[in-house]
């Protein structure tokens, strides 16, 4: 824009607008080319814009629509959101803004193609998928998004109330103007430890038992309408459940009938989640931790058991040997034969360990009589 004394040149490209004002009032829009404005007194001002893809300020387009509604209607689209409304304005086919609601914007529409999808939140809060594409770079200050897999329970919650369960899979809702919760619950199956505090028995020794449960959810409603925190509330009743059993018993009936108190401690617990959604699947006591003394005394009983059992065993054994000797005894008593083998076969164990064997066979007598009373089996015969 240059001037010439009186004269004013303005030069309008293509992709652009000129407003032409006169004393700050609109005289008329300059389309692209030169323009050559007589201006004798200086009235006139000259305010261009880039028209491509472009927004307009809301609050001119206001004052604009009000002295020349004709000329708002061929030069701008305005687009306005109502109460639960969100508005997708695309320009040239292109999703570029996204409106919450009661929101204005105005674009320039002579250079740019303009389409506005309204959509109604306020009945159906989901967002389909072709919207959800469309809105990507805008998505986190107007949707949230849950992902739900195969293993878990989705509840949707609108304004806190309780609406539907998801099904597996990615959904997306709109949060303009509303609360909008999911939660996600895990149904698989969980370990749960508990460690108990110190307890006393019946017979008044303190100890602790750490004990293993697990559980699952098989109700996500009735758990969130009636547990704010599954693990807690379940770690606090089998702590109750434990110590009831505990005191109920002598230190002997905790360490030798622990079936019988593992039974007592799931029935227990299963009566009072029965109403919860939650299904104790296993419950059972991982240790019993005694105090130092007590386990000393406990581990000289044991040993002293173990003795006793070791010396009863030993005499056990000691008898047989015993009975078997005697049946062997009254045998040879009763068959000189069997003694007479007895006694080679411990001749035979004992020339195994001598090197040298010297054989007097007597006065008088040779090797032949010494040979024939060595292998003589049945005594001589009285003359």
């Amino acid at each position: 824009m240059t001037w010439h004394l009186l004269m004013k040149t303005v030069t309008v490209k293509d992709g652009e607008r000129a407003l032409l004002t006169r004393n700050g009032r609109l005289e008329r829009v300059l389309e692209p080319g030169r323009h050559l404005l007589f201006d004798l007194r200086r009235q006139l001002t000259v305010e261009i814009f880039n028209v491509v893809r472009t927004e307009f300020p809301a609050e001119r387009y206001a004052v604009l629509k009000a002295a020349r509604p004709e000329l708002a209607a061929e030069l701008f689209e305005a687009v306005d959101t109502k109460a639960n409304e969100i508005a997708i304005v695309s320009l040239d086919g292109r999703p570029v803004h996204l409106m919450t609601p009661w929101q204005a914007r105005v674009y320039w529409k002579v250079a740019t193609a303009i389409d506005v999808e309204r959509i109604d939140v306020g009945s159906d809060p989901r967002v389909t998928d072709r919207h959800l594409a469309m809105i990507e770079r805008n998505r986190p200050t107007i949707v949230t998004e849950a992902v739900v897999e195969n293993h878990e329970a989705g509840l949707l919650y609108v304004e806190g109330r309780l609406v539907e369960r998801l099904a597996p899979g990615r959904h997306a809702f709109w949060i303009a103007g509303r609360k909008i919760e999911v939660k996600r619950l895990d149904l698989r199956p969980q370990a749960v430890e508990i460690t108990a505090q110190e307890m006393l028995t019946k017979d008044r020794i303190a100890l602790r038992v750490t004990l293993t449960a697990f559980r699952r959810i098989v109700d996500p409603e009735r758990v969130v309408a009636a547990v704010p925190d599954v693990d807690a509330w379940l770690y606090r009743l089998v702590q109750f459940a434990i110590r009831e059993a505990v005191a109920g018993r002598t230190l002997d009936e905790v360490l030798s009938a622990k079936a019988s108190l593992d039974a007592e401690l799931r029935d227990y617990v299963r009566d009072r989640v029965a109403d919860s959604g939650v299904e104790v699947t296993e419950l059972g006591v991982k240790d019993v931790i005694l105090p130092g003394e007590i386990r000393e005394l406990v581990n000289k009983v044991v040993e002293a058991e173990r003795v006793a059992k070791a010396n009863l065993i030993r005499r056990q054994e000691e008898t047989a040997a015993t009975r078997s000797l005697l049946n062997t005894a009254k045998l040879m008593e009763e068959n000189p034969l069997l003694l007479r083998l007895k006694e080679l076969e411990s001749l035979e164990r004992l020339v195994e360990k001598v090197g040298r064997i010297d054989l007097h066979a007597g006065d008088g007598q040779g090797l032949d009589a010494l040979l024939s009373k060595l292998v003589r089996i049945k005594p001589a015969e009285n003359a």
